[in-house]
């Protein structure tokens, strides 16, 4: 943690001698809209008169004290939770600011607790939790009130939580996805769903809403783990199934891995059945046959934390965000039924 020295003139000096809290001038020094002309005057005539001059990593996190971001996450190496990492350091980086990295192992209390105690210390910064899981949101959770923190989360949020947090609108993503599949006259599109911190995935969500809303049946959901073996499995048991003709899976890693199985099965993608991934991972254009799926842009989900961080620190309200909707990208993978 670095101080101003006393001779230099700092972000409190500055509220005294304008008559504001600090957390007013950290909102002049970022242009927030939600400073008044009169106000912002008074600030800004102050900075002058004492020559005060943030540094960049100040002036970004809005307090002076820290120029340090920790991001907790449980996995850095599954598409999304990387592509969210790449996000927060990239905005950080053109803020002067460094990122640290702390994976929480698992939900297991012990575990929690660690990395909780972790980003706890002063020197940690802004937190940014990807609470895409248990383990991500139960540290979200724990986390002191004194710490400042946001996360990236599924859709909708965390319950329970006053946190601020940021999300891709990825239950309606699912909706247009199974919507695309019911329109190609599949009389209806199963679900190979990836873990959740919920139980009840944003994407399982919205799979569900679309057929209810079209009367078409209801599939059981076919639950697999974050590995691909899992996948692949749960992709033989619905290759010996004749009726089934469309399948929205996750994420992308399951659809190649379900795409494998209905290949060794003598099925053909998207002859016999159609298949739509989630997360437009960089290699998924250049599947054969080429993969329909939904882009996630998880670096702006990033960038969006880390903008959240710093009006969190500079005192700004509270609030759950959600970015623009991921977008379907109709390739070759998906196409009538026979």
């Amino acid at each position: 943690m670095t101080r101003r020295s006393s001779s230099t003139p700092s972000i409190r000096d500055v509220a005294a001698a304008a008559g504001v809290s600090y957390q007013t001038v950290s909102r002049v020094l970022n242009d927030s809209p939600r400073v008044n002309a009169d106000t912002r005057r008074q600030v800004l005539d102050a900075i002058e008169r004492l020559g005060y001059r943030p540094n960049r990593a100040a002036r970004a996190l809005g307090s002076g004290l820290s120029s340090t971001v920790t991001v907790v996450v449980a996995n850095t190496t599954l598409y999304g939770y990387a592509a969210t990492l790449q996000g927060i350091e990239e905005a950080a980086r053109s803020a002067g600011l460094a990122v640290g990295v702390r994976v929480v192992e698992s939900d297991a209390p012990a575990d929690v607790q660690h990395a909780v105690e972790h980003v706890s210390d002063p020197n940690a910064g802004g937190v940014v939790v990807i609470a895409f899981d248990t383990a991500g949101a139960e540290v979200l959770r724990a986390l002191p009130a004194k710490v400042p923190a946001v996360a990236a989360t599924e859709a909708g949020g965390l319950v329970g939580v006053t946190r601020s947090m940021v999300f891709l609108d990825e239950r309606q993503a699912a909706v247009d996805a199974t919507r695309h599949l019911l329109e190609l006259g599949h009389r209806t599109v199963h679900h190979v769903a990836i873990p959740s911190e919920s139980g009840t995935s944003a994407r399982q969500s919205g799979w569900r809403a679309a057929l209810e809303a079209a009367g078409a049946p209801v599939p059981g959901v076919v639950p697999v783990g974050w590995d691909v073996r899992s996948a692949y499995l749960a992709g033989a048991r619905l290759a010996a199934d004749p009726d089934v003709t469309a399948v929205l899976c996750g994420n992308d890693d399951t659809a190649l891995a379900v795409r494998r199985a209905l290949y060794e099965a003598g099925r053909d993608v998207p002859g016999d059945v159609s298949i739509i991934g989630f997360d437009d991972v960089p290699g998924a254009a250049y599947w054969t046959p080429a993969l329909t799926t939904v882009r996630m842009d998880f670096a702006a989900l990033g960038r969006a934390c880390l903008a959240a961080i710093v009006a969190e620190v500079a005192g700004e309200p509270r609030q759950v965000t959600a970015l623009a909707p991921p977008e379907l990208v109709v390739r070759e993978s998906t196409a009538p039924p026979p």
